[in-house]
């Protein structure tokens, strides 16, 4: 048999997948592993998507998306951060924030670009940026996971055409001050080059406002913006969000779109609409949730000898385990052999991901009281 695609072949597995995928063949597992929110998705956005069932809304809609959904995106952006797009031409409905993500280095990359990405980062953004032909450049931040703007100028090359960043963080939790990210705008505006922004925690922001990339001066019209719906509204498994950047990316994003997904499922786009439209009392309330479990569960880490600062947005810890002497990837596994407790190994975010595990705190309460029991019966086991 001839060999299959040899890019596809080299890429790893999600690690992120592989540890819930054991876990799931266990009993009496407590899961902090997969970055899903324990609510479910709320009632009136549910039934909005069993009316558009009974009124037999199963067809497809426009490659775009439903243009009411679209104007009531940009509408919210322009409310909250102040930033402009047209529905028709600068708004795009995907299957999700990674759909977003690959119709943008499907666009924006031609063979051979690079993609320069600060880490610890989401375990997706390198093989998006290499299923598209370009190249991953993988760059470290500091202590405190704050992007660092001149090792990302360190890493530029004739060939970097993007930079893609996203605050608040998934795995760590870290939010970019603003005049991090306002000086990462300059940067990209002096070597002219795309920023893709990820923003699909920008509702779970605890300390201090969310700073749209996009609105900032110089940004908008070298911005990609993703965001969606699964984690602020509870909506994972119905695949809504959305691409906002200037029109002429967003054109060449459809056509791509228009050819392998078509649209976003009509039902789904329907159940978003309503959550935009009335969904703020839940959102608030889930948000106020996960800020009481983040200070409960990062002071819980400290407790047990876990040194973790409080994350300041998504809903994920990302403790340091180098006092125990074990790397991430062994004290994961042998976590959960041990006391059925699944984390994420540092290690699958990247190298400075290293010498910390990811928890995702989205869980209920009594679960995490439950989770840090274990965690601190194993850690203190590992002192004998």
């Amino acid at each position: 048999m001839k060999p299959l695609n040899p890019i596809v072949a080299a890429c790893p597995p999600s690690g992120i997948r592989r540890f819930f995928d054991i876990a799931a063949t266990l009993d009496n597992v407590i899961s902090l592993g997969v970055g899903e929110p324990d609510y479910v998705t709320p009632w009136h956005v549910r039934e909005a998507g069993i009316y558009a069932l009974e009124q037999g809304y199963t067809t497809y809609t426009s490659n775009a998306g439903l243009l009411e959904l679209r104007e009531a995106i940009v509408k919210d952006l322009s409310r909250r951060y102040a930033v402009s797009f047209d529905p028709a031409a600068e708004c795009l409905i995907t299957s999700g924030v990674s759909q977003g993500l690959d119709l943008a280095m499907r666009t924006l990359l031609a063979p051979g670009d690079e993609v320069i990405i600060p880490e610890p980062c989401y375990v997706a953004y390198g093989p998006c940026v290499t299923f598209a032909g370009g190249t991953p450049v993988y760059v470290p931040s500091d202590e405190r996971f704050h992007i660092l703007i001149d090792e990302i100028e360190r890493a530029i090359t004739p060939r970097t055409k993007a930079i893609l960043v996203s605050s608040p963080s998934n795995p760590t939790g870290a939010i970019q001050p603003r005049e991090v990210l306002e000086a990462l705008v300059a940067l990209a505006v002096r070597h002219d080059l795309y920023l893709v922004s990820d923003e699909i925690y920008e509702r779970l922001s605890y300390d201090a406002p969310h700073t749209c990339v996009a609105s900032l001066d110089g940004a908008r019209d070298r911005t990609v913006l993703l965001g969606g719906f699964s984690k602020a509204h509870a909506m994972t498994g119905w695949r809504v969000g959305y691409i906002c950047a200037p029109a002429p990316i967003l054109e060449l994003a459809g056509r791509i779109h228009q050819y392998t997904m078509l649209c976003a499922p009509h039902v789904s786009q329907a159940a978003a609409l309503e959550g935009l439209r009335a969904g703020e009392p839940r959102v608030a309330e889930m948000v106020a949730g996960y800020d009481r479990r983040r200070r409960l569960f990062a002071k819980g880490l400290n407790d047990i000898g876990l040194t973790c600062d409080e994350p300041q947005g998504a809903f994920y810890a990302f403790p340091s385990i180098r006092s125990t002497g074990l790397n991430s990837e062994t004290f994961a596994e042998r976590l959960l052999e041990a006391e059925r407790v699944a984390v994420v190994p540092g290690s699958v975010f990247g190298p400075s991901g290293e010498g910390h595990i990811r928890c995702s705190y989205a869980t209920a309460l009594p679960l995490l009281d439950e989770a840090l029991e274990r965690m601190g019966r194993f850690v203190a086991s590992l002192q004998h």
